[in-house]
């Protein structure tokens, strides 16, 4: 539901803007509104040194965010800062910052120079291992050693520069090449010592370079440079396990007190910003907003021990502002509250009209359990969203998807008893399982007029919502949508007649209010009113692809039996089933989510729904997971 709202006035001498707002950031309910500007009251500008100040804030707060110090909890026992924080706290903040980034730097340099090295360390073993029954163990001043990297791609560079080498020193070389565990190919290229210009060269016309030496085996065979690698890296890693422990320390002793900056200085812009939606005047202020009606007395009360009986809190009177112009905020029982997630995929609802998510609390997973309509698939869809709930945290969207998935669980449980299926036909098979409602496999008009008249029931909803959303300001729509209602209702009972599913005495007076309400429709919305009429009943035929996906499902379910069962292996034969029910239950998970949303989002909001809410962000305390604004 939309919680209530109520426009509010305060009012009260200007020397007591500064404590109000403070008190009213404290009460955190009030969304604030620009308070209008007309005769002696005028918009409260920030002067030229608040504004300089303002400035100096957002880019200490800029520095902050992107030290990532934002929700740090603040040391046990450490003072609160002043509200507003004076001048001494923000440029203790500030020297603090500063010596922070300097240190944040120097400890993220040197971690990259380490790493660099350690790579280069790693990639030059990669190659030294790639080749170690070839490199020379030592040096006779005949033959020059070239270690060369090629990227995988480029791999056909290796057969030209074999031919470009037998041009220009003959056959006297090895050429070889093996892939990295990185993905590069390693070139190991021997050749006569005195060829060693013509073969750099070369080198370097074709772009090919040399794999450079890590510090320290500059010159020397190859193969005895690995264990001066080896103690290398292992004395890098603990430099670097070093610089961990240095940068936790300094987590431990600065982040604490720049993430208490961060809240301060985030609470006093919201508190200067909040300043400018005000109107004065020489001697006293103004401040208008939004507020819920249950949090009207404990603002009052709140203000009243603030700063005392001066300062005025009133109710507008509705008379005086629209409905749109509220800010809405959503407050569902516990049961229904998961479903927002669903709803919040689309705008927010205009103040005033209906919060769609009770009933999609009630349809969706209806609609879910209808086209799923499975035990077995229901069970082990219940187990997924067990899982994914333990998984999650409270509030979370997870948390939330995993109470939905439940929910469609227990209607697929529910339909499966009553549409007597375990894995399809196994039930049947194994367990003697009879439907209690009718079989799925072979009732397909039953299950079909079951589907069309669930349609009928939510579409129809949907204009009885519509008719109460118009009938608050547009009684010409209600008007309207009432006889679209009647003569979608008669209609029905009109062709039930015709076919004697109802007495045929039905048929005359159905027909009779279908043509008096037929007028009335296009006398209320215009001569288009016929075709969008024309739109609703074909809205109601959709909730056929609850039939058709739900037949489907089954369908495959029972292939995938008989498929399991025909293969002469048993192994095979349960592998097969197990993989085909996997895939099932995949599309069966998907297919009512995605068409169970559809029959929402289309066919039942499309009859009620006013979007174009403005959130609602009362004027509060700042937070790391949701500042509020203004």
């Amino acid at each position: 539901m939309i919680i209530p709202m109520a426009r509010v006035r305060i009012m009260g001498p200007r020397a007591l803007l500064d404590p109000t707002l403070l008190a009213v950031q404290d009460a955190g309910t009030v969304h604030l509104a620009t308070a209008p500007a007309n005769g002696p009251l005028a918009p409260l500008e920030l002067s030229e040194r608040a504004g300089r100040h303002a400035r100096q804030l957002r880019e200490l707060v800029r520095r902050l965010d992107l030290l990532g110090v934002a929700g740090a909890k603040p040391v046990p026992g450490s003072p609160p800062p002043t509200r507003p924080p004076s001048t001494a706290e923000l440029a203790a903040w500030v020297r603090a910052t500063r010596r922070f980034e300097r240190s944040k730097d120097r400890l993220d340099h040197r971690a990259r120079e380490l790493d660099s090295e350690r790579a280069e360390i790693a990639r030059f073993e990669q190659f030294v291992h790639a080749f170690r029954g070839m490199l020379p163990r030592g040096s006779d001043g005949r033959t020059r050693a070239y270690q060369l990297v090629i990227r995988a791609e480029d791999e056909d560079q290796v057969p030209r520069l074999r031919s470009a080498l037998e041009e220009v020193i003959g056959r006297e070389f090895a050429l070889e090449s093996s892939p990295m565990p990185n993905g590069e190919l390693a070139v190991l290229l021997l050749a006569p010592a005195t060829t060693a210009p013509m073969v750099e060269r070369l080198l370097t016309e074709s772009g090919v370079h040399e794999l450079p030496l890590p510090r320290g085996v500059e010159g020397g065979p190859l193969l005895e440079a690995l264990p001066t690698l080896a103690a290398r890296r292992e004395a890098l890693d603990l430099e670097r396990a070093a610089l961990e422990r240095e940068r936790a320390e300094l987590i431990r002793d600065v982040v604490p007190e720049l993430g208490r900056a961060r809240a301060a200085v985030g609470d006093h812009l919201l508190e200067l910003e909040a300043r400018t939606r005000a109107a004065t005047t020489a001697r006293s202020f103004l401040v208008e907003g939004w507020a819920p009606v249950a949090a009207l007395p404990k603002l009052g009360e709140l203000l009243a021990a603030r700063v005392g009986s001066e300062v005025v809190l009133e109710t507008v009177a509705k008379e005086e502002w629209r409905g749109e112009d509220a800010p809405v905020a959503l407050a569902n029982p516990r049961l229904f509250r998961p479903f927002e997630t669903l709803t919040s995929m689309l705008p927010l609802p205009k103040y005033g009209t209906i919060d769609p998510t009770p009933y999609t609390a009630v349809f969706f997973p209806m609609f879910f359990g209808l086209i799923l309509g499975d035990i077995g698939y229901g069970l082990v869809l219940g187990l997924l969203a067990l899982l994914l709930r333990r998984r999650s945290g409270p509030g979370t969207t997870l948390r939330s998807v995993s109470e939905i998935l439940g929910a469609g669980a227990l209607f697929a449980v529910l339909f499966g008893f009553g549409f007597g299926e375990l894995f399809g036909d196994l039930g049947r098979r194994w367990f003697g399982l009879e439907p209690l409602v009718f079989d799925r496999e072979a009732s397909l008009i039953p299950f079909l007029v079951l589907a069309i008249g669930i349609g009928l029931v939510h579409v129809g909803l949907g204009l009885v919502l519509g008719i109460i959303n118009a009938a608050r300001g547009h009684p010409r729509q209600a008007l309207g949508r009432t006889a679209a209602l009647l003569m979608l209702v008669f209609v029905t009972v009109a062709l039930l007649a015709a076919i004697e599913v109802l007495p045929g005495a039905l048929l005359t007076p159905a027909m009779v209010v279908v043509l008096v309400a037929f007028p009335v429709l296009v006398a209320a919305e215009g001569i288009i009113a016929p075709i969008e009429f024309l739109g609703t009943v074909s809205n109601v035929l959709s909730y056929a692809r609850i039939m058709a996906l739900g037949t489907a499902s089954v369908m495959m379910a029972v292939v995938a039996n008989e498929l399991a069962g025909s293969v002469g292996s048993v192994v095979v034969g349960v592998l097969f089933g197990l993989l085909f029910h996997l895939v099932n239950f995949v599309l069966g998970v998907f297919a009512p989510t995605v068409h169970g949303l559809r029959l929402h989002y289309v066919e039942f909001f499309g009859k009620f729904f006013s979007p174009g809410g403005t959130r609602y962000t009362p004027f509060g305390h700042w937070r790391p997971n949701g500042t509020p604004t203004m």
